[in-house]
């Protein structure tokens, strides 16, 4: 490609571009087809494993509801309702959020953690013959070497305890899935002895667990691969899910190839909840995921709205950096950045302006490219402020306003570009005024 009609050279209209024709794709470079050759699905753990986080506030059932309702718009397939042997209100809000889910006919089906203990399987079935409706029984147990050293567990013991929590909720109509608590730090030995009791009392999924975040892709890999060959071994048909911690930052990666590597359903929460530093982002989780094609039928119109709310509900800042929600996600105040996303929409495409500096496209998710003036910025900054305000851009007070911001150390506010028009509308009346006596 030569010169700098660009145009030209793809000999297209604006309006016929395709994504193809201005951006080279790396990451696609050598796929072929889909990341996934069987169907996945999505777990919400945000109101079970997220309220865990010490630093959240439980959110009021009226929040919670709308989560549950939101969480079903954007394509979430289960939700983790709570943990009803906690306690008393864990119980209510369980009931709660059952008879939402039932009444409104949501498709969104609904879970519920519980110990390998009867006492906490035991409310779940008492919920679930309540509500008339089936709750799926996610029973965890700690399975590595040093929780089994902390709690003096014995397998012997732990065989039981698994089977007679999966047997009363089998027993009583419930889909049970095992959970086993650190399992990417657990022996192959003492995973082969769970997973085979598990399955023989009527488990129908393993969920393997990254509960403290020790996992990279390659320990991943080999996880769900063994997985996989000793549930083919035993001839059965079991689901594979995926639950994965934040704590090297590797979570939203992990999970995204833990689906790839075959778990057939991946655990998150909105906005990354979760104890220490949390569980891996869902919705970044399904932001990469629609972003790679993989989710065709998914619209994702109304995640900005969950992830806000979830915010709100439940008393936790959204960073300014955090992809798509966080404030400063598709704002700019540098001039290059800005001079470059003006040439784009001047070109007549907006497609072009929501990807020149923009790995996410803002539009496709809710939100717009937003252009700031700081002392990083350039003419074309202010320019583009004034005329989005519907402002005659006039020399004089471009000038004046692009002098302010260069003698700051912040980006100019709305109410600090507004003082300062209004400063220069005033003067340039009080000379107009002036010139007009002495005429």
């Amino acid at each position: 490609m030569s010169g700098s009609d660009s145009d030209g050279v793809l000999g297209k209209r604006p309006e016929e571009l395709t994504e193809a024709d201005i951006i080279y794709d790396w990451n696609a470079l050598e796929r072929r087809g889909s990341l996934f050759k069987h169907k996945v699905s999505f777990f919400d753990e945000t109101l079970r494993d997220g309220v865990q986080c010490p630093s959240v506030v439980d959110p009021k059932i009226e929040d919670k509801i709308k989560l549950v309702h939101l969480m079903n718009d954007v394509g979430i397939d289960h939700v983790d309702i709570g943990l009803p042997g906690a306690g008393r209100r864990a119980q209510e809000d369980v009931l709660e959020l059952g008879r939402e889910i039932r009444d409104s006919k949501l498709h969104i089906q609904a879970a519920c953690a519980a110990r390998t203990h009867l006492n906490d399987v035991r409310p779940i079935v008492e919920a679930s013959q309540k509500l008339g409706m089936p709750i799926e029984v996610m029973a965890y147990i700690g399975s590595s070497p040093i929780r089994l050293y902390a709690e003096d567990w014995s397998l012997e013991v732990m065989l039981r305890r698994s089977a007679e929590a999966i047997d009363f909720g089998v027993r009583n109509g419930l889909k049970v899935t095992y959970v086993t608590e650190d399992t990417t730090r657990s022996r192959p030995e003492v995973l082969a002895a769970l997973f085979r009791n598990a399955i023989e009392h009527g488990a129908h999924r393993l969920c393997l667990c990254d509960t403290v975040g020790h996992a990279t892709p390659d320990g991943i890999k080999n996880l769900i691969q063994w997985t996989r060959n000793f549930v083919s071994s035993m001839g059965v048909s079991v689901g594979i899910d995926w639950h994965g911690h934040n704590d090297r930052g590797l979570g939203v990666t992990n999970t995204i190839h833990a689906l790839e590597y075959g778990a057939d359903r991946a655990h998150g929460t909105v906005l990354g909840l979760g104890e220490r530093v949390g569980n891996a982002s869902l919705d970044q989780v399904l932001v990469n995921l629609k972003l790679l094609g993989e989710l065709p039928g998914h619209d994702l119109s109304k995640l900005l709205l969950l992830c806000r709310l979830t915010a709100k509900a439940c008393h936790v800042p959204i960073p300014y950096n955090y992809p798509l929600v966080g404030s400063d996600a598709f704002r700019t105040a540098t001039g290059v950045h800005a001079a470059a996303i003006i040439k784009a929409e001047k070109k007549g495409h907006a497609f072009l302006a929501d990807r020149i500096y923009s790995g996410v496209p803002a539009g496709l998710f809710g939100r717009e490219q937003e252009i700031e003036i700081g002392h990083m910025s350039g003419e074309s900054n202010v320019l583009y402020w004034l005329r989005k305000r519907h402002i005659d851009p006039e020399a004089e007070l471009v000038a004046r306003i692009l002098g302010a911001a260069k003698g700051t150390d912040h980006l100019l506010t709305e109410d600090e570009v507004l003082q300062v028009i209004k400063e220069h509308r005033a003067e340039s009346a009080k000379s107009a005024d002036s010139a007009g006596k002495t005429g």
